[in-house]
């Protein structure tokens, strides 16, 4: 007589899911923390060339638009090389190439202290974006390695805290350098600044030969069990999504709706990024380090928001409404800091808003195309979207220079931001639910 298979019991379940519960909890506090250590110089890198605005336009008599061609043109050499090098890292591993970027974009972020010209800077600005490409969807494919769709949200989340951070850091940091070492050694405050915050990507470069390990199998701090759940759970993600050739990727109007879509939020980051500090001091505010501590205030609320939003996203299932609310709350934040450009306690309100918005939207956009990509497909699309969307740091801080320029007023440039805030929106909840909740 055949017997019948006894069905797990609850406590068993309770038993797997603990275990499971407690494994991703160990690859969490293994992985993100030092990932977000990453990005937080990644970006203070990136962008602290808009407190050194502060002084360098005046030293070196640059424009409105030098500056806004000099800051955006970081992303022309970040398109040109970002495929390659996400495939390059795709083939060769995370560890080896995450390491290569972030030691030579430190070189050269530290190297720009000696810019003394626009065509200096323009030049250093390009290395510098040649340099960092790959970092950004090299991180985010390696998380697809890690976590699956369901878990990935609120992992991409922490992770990207570090713009946020980055901004409640190296706020006061920049400010403060501005101010207590202009002229110390003959160096100007500015050219302090790309010194000292360039030092920290050099070694956390190197550390990151020794912290990071290429694939789960590879990871010695994890037994032989939690190994086998965390590629059981990888291997049944990757079941539901497509890994198209090269050429396909390239053309699927899936991957051009997210290039757009990511186009439209990163226009309104950069715009914030590249201009907060000038926003601020045209309220009336002049000494470098209120500046820098007033510019933390907005990042401090978005890190709270980015959490508790890529938490309830996951916890829900649902992507395109808890991207699209803060689009349109992002968007209305960036109107009323032009409404109320003249009062510092209320613009920074409005600016706190915008960049809340700005900084929610950015994580959970990237459970769209991860949840579709997989394997090649995702390295060449994720890196695709992230080059193209990133076309907006040129556009942005080059149009809002230029605007400034005709008009003597930031306010034209942040009405542009909150158009195409606006449209990010529009354009995520036209994505097919059925696609993207997972």
């Amino acid at each position: 007589m055949n017997s019948v298979p006894t069905p797990p019991s609850p406590m068993a379940d309770t038993a797997s899911a603990d275990f499971e519960t407690a494994t991703y909890r160990k690859v969490g506090w293994r992985l993100i923390p030092f990932l977000l250590l990453c990005y937080v110089v990644a970006y203070l890198d990136r962008v602290n060339v808009g407190f050194a605005k502060l002084q360098m336009v005046g030293d070196l008599q640059f424009s409105e638009t030098v500056f806004g061609l000099g800051a955006g043109i970081f992303f022309i050499g970040y398109f040109i090389f970002e495929v390659p090098s996400n495939v390059i890292l795709h083939r060769v591993g995370a560890r080896v190439w995450i390491a290569r970027i972030m030691i030579s974009w430190g070189i050269i972020s530290g190297a720009t202290m000696f810019v003394s010209t626009p065509s200096m800077f323009y030049v250093m600005r390009f290395l510098l974006g040649v340099a960092e490409a790959g970092f950004f969807p090299g991180i985010i494919l390696y998380i697809t390695y890690w976590y699956p769709a369901s878990r990935r949200g609120r992992m991409t989340a922490w992770f990207m805290t570090a713009v946020a951070l980055s901004g409640l850091i190296g706020g006061p940091l920049s400010g403060w350098i501005l101010k207590d070492m202009s002229g110390v050694n003959g160096l100007a405050g500015w050219q302090w600044m790309f010194l000292i915050e360039a030092i920290p990507s050099v070694i956390i470069g190197i550390a990151v030969l020794f912290v990071l390990d290429d694939r789960i199998r590879d990871a010695r701090w994890l037994n032989d069990a939690e190994k086998s759940m965390l590629e059981r759970n990888i291997a049944s993600d990757v079941l539901t999504k497509e890994d198209l050739p090269l050429r396909q990727v390239f053309s699927s109007p899936r991957v051009w709706m997210m290039s757009l879509i990511y186009f439209s939020f990163v226009i309104g980051l950069y715009g914030v990024g590249f201009w907060l500090p000038t926003i601020i001091k045209s309220t009336g505010v002049t000494d470098p380090l209120q500046i820098g501590l007033l510019t933390a205030i907005p990042y401090f609320f978005a890190v709270i928001a980015m959490v508790a939003v890529g938490r309830r996203s996951d916890l829900k299932g649902e992507r395109r409404w808890h991207i699209a609310i803060p689009a349109f709350l992002g968007a209305i934040g960036l109107f009323l800091s032009t409404v109320w450009s003249h009062n510092t306690q209320l613009a920074m309100v409005a600016l706190t808003l915008a960049t809340m918005g700005i900084m929610i939207v950015l994580p959970l956009f990237w459970s769209l195309p991860t949840a579709f990509l997989g394997g090649t497909a995702a390295a060449a699309g994720i890196a695709m979207i992230n080059s193209l969307g990133n076309l907006a740091g040129f556009v942005g801080p080059y149009l809002i220079g230029f605007l400034k320029d005709a008009t003597q007023s930031t306010n034209s440039g942040m009405f542009l931001l909150t158009v195409f805030m606006i449209l990010g929106g529009l354009l995520t909840l036209a994505v097919p639910a059925r696609l993207v909740n997972k």
